[in-house]
Order: structure tokens, then sequence, then C-alpha cells
């Protein structure tokens, strides 16, 4: 990872996930006051809903071009994309304009995550990928610890444009340390001699793949979760016809951008990339309404209920540092561990939601999550890279990401959903611990089909 061949290529690969991080992180901190001053209170949940859309856009743009044309240009055009979204936003006059700068930034965040994916295919050798995965998830760390107070503090004593424009600099030293290793890159395929999944040689790039109307998939995926976004923040009879729109549309796109067999669980990498969305579903599920469970249910200040988050993140960091550090262990069986810890930790956490509990028993029980999806995580993203033939990297990178963020859309969606209709923010109880139970299930379930990522051709 640090040798001096690799070193540009790793630090700017951590800096521009970094980046990413830092603005999903603090977003939310300098909202309220953004919005404020653009007068757009009635618009405020679509700074998320426009990212999130354009992430699934940006997300199968980057595994069709990697696929078709090779990683060079959205390695060098997601930074550029992302920095102008970035001083979009912090230009903007009004709410059209910060929007515009969140799609941009959507959109060159989610090729970035996916170029990533096979960036670390293509440069870093097999038994350093885990390694490399574990760094990928650590530079979550520090936006997770430091990124609200930041964000905070810079709307406080400055102004919330700088929590977009104080990231350019950072995103145009990752773009410039990325720039080597970019012209180092084959324009598609496998480098010369580099070696397959099988660990035979592969002289001649592979055949490009035929995969028509995917980019227009993509469109109809990002409009259907867009739909079913916004159903499910704002539930009422007109939103339900939206959401019964946005799932007519999201499921034939779904067909097109997700490997056959994934909703069943085929084995090898329909599971993996089933997987990954109940992984992430599941955790963000409970954890969207950690902080609210903790102020209504027992008083505590925004600064405590927000300790349990950086704890994880902490447990989450640990853990893929650990699983970096042991190439050589099974996959599944760390996938399966990895599971069977957040099961474990989501059913404490979910015990939080009763009065008669001590808001402190938080604290365990979402270090053992963390763990647990430091475990996950990392075991997912290399199973797919040793799954996944060169010409399919992109397309199966995309896919883990779609898959990822429509499953956790939908948890924190079914949230919102028991918030409205079982409970309230005043009282959230009843819908936290319906909603922990299932997540609980969810996990459960993941554990369950963690064998199934395994395949007689490539493990034997």
């Amino acid at each position: 990872m640090w040798t001096p061949q690799r070193r540009g290529t790793t630090i700017g690969v951590l800096l521009l996930v970094t980046v990413f991080a830092f603005e999903a992180m603090s977003l939310g901190t300098a909202l309220p006051t953004m919005v404020r001053e653009l007068d757009g209170e009635a618009l405020y949940s679509w700074p998320f809903t426009a990212f999130l859309a354009a992430s699934v856009v940006g997300t199968v743009l980057a595994g069709w071009l990697s696929d078709t044309r090779g990683p060079r240009l959205p390695l060098l055009g997601a930074p550029a994309v992302f920095t102008v979204g970035l001083a979009l936003a912090a230009l903007a006059p009004n709410m059209a304009v910060l929007l515009a700068g969140r799609v941009l930034q959507g959109l060159g965040a989610g090729v970035g995550v996916v170029v990533m994916y096979v960036l670390v295919a293509q440069v870093y050798e097999e038994r350093d990928r885990p390694a490399a995965f574990g760094l990928i998830s650590a530079a979550w760390v520090l936006p997770s610890l430091i990124g609200p107070t930041v964000a905070g503090l810079l709307t406080e004593h400055a102004s919330w444009r700088w929590v977009f424009g104080g990231l350019v600099p950072v995103v145009l030293l990752a773009a410039a340390l990325l720039v080597p290793v970019a012209r180092q890159l084959p324009p598609y395929g496998e480098t010369a001699h580099s070696q397959t999944a099988h660990g035979e040689t592969a002289d001649q790039p592979a055949k490009r793949p035929v995969r028509r109307g995917v980019l227009l998939a993509a469109l109809g995926a990002s409009a259907g979760l867009s739909a079913l976004t916004w159903a499910a923040q704002h539930p009422t009879p007109a939103t339900a016809v939206l959401a019964a729109a946005g799932v007519a549309v999201l499921v034939p796109s779904l067909r097109r951008v997700l490997p056959p067999r994934t909703v069943t669980a085929g084995r090898g990498l329909p599971t993996i990339v089933l997987s990954r969305g109940l992984l992430t579903g599941a955790f963000f599920g409970v954890e969207a309404y950690l902080p609210l469970t903790l102020t209504a249910v027992h008083d505590q200040s925004p600064a405590m209920a927000g300790l349990p988050l950086t704890i994880g993140a902490l447990g989450w960091s640990a853990a893929s540092a650990w699983q970096g550090r042991h190439p050589d262990y099974r996959r599944d069986r760390l996938l399966r561990a990895g599971f069977l810890m957040l099961a474990a930790g989501l059913a404490g956490t979910t015990l939080v939601a009763l009065e008669t509990v001590t808001p402190w028993v938080v604290l365990p029980f979402w270090v053992v999550a963390g763990l647990g999806m430091g475990l996950a995580m990392p075991s997912l993203s290399v199973r797919l890279l040793e799954l996944s033939p060169a010409q399919d990297r992109g397309f199966n990178s995309a896919a883990l990401q779609i898959w990822d963020m429509l499953m956790a859309a939908a948890c924190i969606g079914l949230g919102g959903v028991l918030l409205v209709g079982i409970a309230s923010t005043a009282e959230p109880s009843p819908a936290v611990l319906v909603l922990g139970v299932l997540m609980v299930g969810v996990a459960l379930l993941g554990a369950a089909l963690a064998s199934r990522t395994r395949t007689a051709t490539l493990d034997n």
C-alpha cells in the first residue's frame, strides 16, 4: 500500500474518500441555516434527495465507462465534476443553484466510489486488496468524528458556504495525486500479463461487454428512488401514488443494472450484491433513528446523542484495519461473523427505546454493531473483485453501490413510515422497537446467506 510506486495513489484515494465522507457527515449540521438563508424551507430534504438520485446515475455511468472505455476518464472526471458541484453550492444565490451543485456532487461521488473499486483491482495485488478496502473504510472515521462539529463551527462563526468551498483544495490535491496512475492505466481491460482471478495470465484485453439500455435504466432507477424517498419522507395519500409510480419505474430499471438473480440470492456474485444491501440497510436503518431515541426518550443532549455514532465509527475502523492484516481468512466466515455481530449490536441498541433501560447501554452495543460492519463491508468488496472478470468490474461495482443505496433508503424510509403510523417524534419508542426487530431479522438473514457468497468454481 505504501511503496514509492503506490504511495501517491493510496493518498489520493484516501483524500477523495475522506472528502466524500466529510460532505456526507457534515451537510445535516449546516442544512437548517442553509435553507433558511436561501428561503428553501419547503425543499428541506431535497439537498439529500438530489444528491442520492444523481449518485445512482453516476454509479451506473462509471460502471459502464470503466467496462467499455477503461477507468481513466471516470477516475479524472469524478473529482472535476465534484469540484464544480462544490463551487456551485458554495456560491449559490438560491435553492435552485444549490440543488444543481448537489446534483453535480452526487454525480461525481457516484462515479468516484465505483471507479475506486476498479482502481483497487488494477493497481493493488490480490493479497493487498483487503488492506486497501480497510483503508477506504477507515477514511470515513475522521469525517465521522469531526465532520459535524467542524461544519457547525464554520456555519456559526464563518458561513455554511465554507462547508462546500473549503473542500475544493483537498479535491484538487487528490486529483493531482491520481493523475500519474490514471496515465498508466490501460484505456480498457487488464494490463498486459496481469493475473485473472483464477491465477492465469491475461495477455489480451477481455472482450468489451455489450449492455444496452443501462444508462436509460440508471435514469429510471434515479427517478424511482427519488419518488420513493420523497414519499417516505412525506407520507400522504398523494405521495402513496407517487411511491407506486416510483416502484413501477424502479423495478424494471433495477433488472438492467443488477446481476441476474440478485433478489433471489443466486450463489456467488448475486448474493454478494444482495448481502451488501442487507448490511447497510440494517445498520443505517437503526442508526438514523438512534439520536432521536436518545433525545426524545432519555432527554440526552444533541452532543451526547451523537456520541454512539462516533464510537460505532471507531469500532468500524478497528475491525476494517484488523481484517486488512489477515488477507488469508475466508471471507464468507468473516462476513457471517460480521452479520452476527451486527444483529447482536442492533438487538441491544433497540432496547434503548425502553424508558427503563439506561441510555449508556447503547455504547457497547453500537461498538459491536460497528465491529460487525468493519468485518463484513470489506469482505464483500474483496469477494466482489474475486468473482468479477476484468470486463465486468465496473458493472458489478456499480450494482453493489446501487443496491446499497436502495436498501439504505428503503430501511430508513420504513422507519419514517412507522414513526408517522404508530408513533411520533416526541414518543418514538413503538416505531423504534418494531424497526429494530425487523433490522435484526435482516442481519440474521445476511448471516444465513453468507455461505452462498462462495462458488465451487473459484473456491475449489
